[in-house]
């Protein structure tokens, strides 16, 4: 089982905006991808298929079994928990690479603007959330209008929604887990992770899983 893997994806990231939360892995899978046969041969059935790292929130993820040759509404596992790729760091932030081509640079461009920006999301999504709870409840007539952005932010403070996060120092991961705690929600995994050991007792303390490479 591969806990985080970009098998089968014809697209990886979506570097448009910081928050791509409404994009799915699931829209871009290629059954004809020549790794699922390798994986396969070697001895990996089942993946966690993540967006990259480019974006402080990116997409939604897809669990699928690799079965070579069939097609592709065979792989994904329909009862898979749903879960949502988060990344901090110099991936997100790009501070020491030139950026797209003609393009001026994407905010954020430290590691407190990615925190910065993953907070101004959650606080737009409890906004939203309270504008739906409020029209369900019959307390407001106007129906809120449906934000696909947002959507998933509000499934994670449901606990609906896992997320895996990419990181590697252990300051970074430490304010993400400080962040789920302001928001009310647990942070399900802390992939590549090489400085867990650091934190290992605030990980623990909440019950979140590290997913450390295997060299």
């Amino acid at each position: 089982i591969d806990a985080h893997s970009h098998t089968m994806m014809d697209a990886v990231n979506e570097f448009s905006f910081s928050v791509t939360s409404m994009t799915r892995i699931r829209d871009v899978l290629n059954p004809k991808d020549i790794s699922i046969y390798r994986a396969l041969a070697g001895g990996v059935t089942t993946a966690n298929l993540l967006h990259g790292s480019a974006n402080s929130i990116g997409g939604q993820n897809s669990t699928v079994k690799f079965k070579w040759g069939r097609p592709v509404e065979d792989f994904v596992i329909a009862d898979a928990p749903p879960g949502i790729k988060f990344a901090m760091g110099e991936n997100v932030k790009r501070a020491n690479s030139q950026g797209q081509p003609g393009q001026p640079p994407r905010y954020p461009r430290t590691r407190m603007g990615v925190v910065e920006t993953m907070r101004d999301a959650f606080i737009r999504a409890r906004d939203y959330k309270r504008s739906w709870d409020d029209f369900r409840a019959k307390k407001t007539k106007i129906q809120p209008r449906k934000d696909l952005e947002l959507d998933p932010l509000v499934e994670i403070m449901e606990g609906k929604r896992l997320v895996h996060a990419h990181g590697y120092r252990s300051d970074e991961h430490l304010n993400l887990l400080l962040l789920a705690d302001e928001f009310g929600f647990r942070v399900a995994s802390l992939q590549h992770g090489l400085e867990a050991y650091k934190i290992a007792p605030e990980i623990a303390k909440r019950g979140t899983g590290v997913s450390i490479f295997d060299d």
